[in-house]
């Protein structure tokens, strides 16, 4: 019985792109089904009833939510090409800088928004200050950590959160 893959997501989200790359990292046939969130699917409603937003990952008809669950799933359920080191400690901060980069660069209440350096661009006066001063912070916060190495997590560009940060 062959599997049957499935993404829901959209077109622009950075959320659904870590999904597409990890399943293609991984050599894993798909479906990609682009939703159009201001009209939502009734796949979408039945997939994720509870936050009914995207990225979805239906695998042989059980679904996944939250983008980083789902690179979880995908690297247990499919050992090849490992996405994080198996190194502990490589893991838990590959997935600590993947929570940050989901944390710290979304702006409240606006789902598909890549960073808060956004808010530089789509504000004006003493709000643009405000967010480019929040931004900076953010963006010193990653480069402090990101001195002496290649990524995040370790040398391994996968372990490293690439995919967790969508970079």
């Amino acid at each position: 019985m062959a599997e049957e893959v499935k993404l829901l997501k959209t077109w622009s989200s950075p959320f659904g792109l870590r999904i597409v790359w990890a399943l293609k990292l991984k050599g894993i046939q798909f479906d990609s089904i682009d939703e159009d969130l201001a009209n939502k699917s009734p796949l979408l409603l039945q997939y994720n009833p509870v936050y009914k937003k995207v990225p979805v990952l239906v695998h042989n008809g059980k679904s996944i939510s939250e983008s980083l669950v789902i690179l979880e799933y995908i690297d247990e359920t499919w050992k090849q090409n490992p996405l994080l080191s198996q190194d502990p400690y490589e893991k838990a901060m590959a997935r600590f800088w993947a929570k940050f980069g989901d944390d710290k660069f979304q702006i409240p209440f606006i789902d598909q928004v890549l960073s808060s350096i956004w808010s530089v661009f789509i504000n004006q006066g003493k709000e643009q200050e405000e967010a480019l001063q929040v931004a900076m912070e953010n963006l010193k916060l990653l480069e402090e950590n990101l001195k002496g190495k290649k990524f995040f997590g370790g040398e391994d560009w996968i372990s490293g959160s690439c995919i967790g940060l969508a970079c």
